[in-house]
């Protein structure tokens, strides 16, 4: 019975060449080949069917490790994945951070929750914080090199990889169309900041951002209803205004007493008009 486990053969599926990470596998990638059964994973893969068509979520070598479920993903693997999340409704915009200190000294990691603050803004200096940019969520931290940092890959020689790492240029973050279009307006006007707010799970990070929705949709319908009250308002100035304009009294017969020419009596014999006393 032992001798029969280890002697039995089982069909199996790997790679009859390299396969870089993001690849999309097909047919001619794979062969089939007869191995020992005994001792095998339970997850590996053993039917084409199952791996054409999807992509490698690491590197994959000829002749190497069995094919599991783990090294393979139904999604094509990107750069920036983070950009294949959008629906239309939101935007993605990139701000520069011109100090190493208003991007939280590069200590800033793509989900963070951060508050956006401006100094210097205007011809008055301010700082201010708008209240329409409380809370954004970080999609990148990106270097001046264009890379974003979680893809910086230290140099293996290198007795300390802080010292080489790339300082952080921009943050990217999600916002609405009305948020991108403030947040343009400030980098032009002042020096943006960012401010930690919040690292953690995804249903924490949800709550901020449900309540900075909130405030979104109430300068919204307080924006909408000013704008109702100044037509309003505009429509009943033109209304005063076309009253005063209008001529008033005007009316082709004339006021009672009033004598006309066809009133007045001729003389029949020198056509001369009779004096009235």
């Amino acid at each position: 019975m032992y001798n029969s486990a280890i002697t039995a053969k089982t069909e199996m599926v790997r790679v009859s060449q390299d396969i870089l990470k993001g690849e999309v596998i097909t047919k001619d990638m794979l062969q089939v080949v007869e191995i020992g059964e005994y001792n095998l994973p339970d997850n590996i893969i053993r039917d084409k069917d199952n791996i054409i068509g999807k992509y490698a979520n690491s590197d994959i070598y000829k002749g190497g490790d069995y094919l599991i479920a783990d090294k393979l993903s139904d999604s094509p693997l990107v750069n920036y994945a983070y950009l294949y999340d959008f629906d239309g409704s939101e935007r993605a915009i990139s701000v520069t951070i011109k100090t190493f200190a208003a991007g939280l000294s590069g200590k800033l990691e793509p989900g963070d929750i951060v508050t956006i603050m401006v100094s210097d803004f205007g011809e008055r200096k301010e700082t201010i914080t708008p209240v329409e940019l409380q809370y954004v969520q970080v999609l990148a931290v990106t270097a001046s090199s264009g890379l974003d940092t979680e893809e910086y890959v230290p140099d293996e020689e290198s007795n300390y990889a802080e010292d080489e790492k790339e300082l952080p240029s921009t943050i990217t973050v999600k916002v609405t169309a009305e948020q991108a279009k403030l947040l343009a307006d400030l980098e032009i006007k002042g020096k943006i900041h960012a401010v930690f707010v919040y690292r953690g799970s995804e249903e924490n990070c949800d709550e901020f951002l449900e309540e900075q929705k909130d405030v979104l949709e109430e300068i919204r319908v307080q924006k909408e209803e000013e704008e109702r009250l100044a037509e309003e308002e505009k429509l009943r100035l033109e209304e005063l205004l076309n009253q005063e304009e209008s001529p008033e009294g005007l009316d082709e017969s004339s006021d009672d007493g009033d004598t006309t020419v066809d009133d007045i009596p001729l003389d029949n014999e020198g056509g001369e008009i009779d004096a009235i006393e």
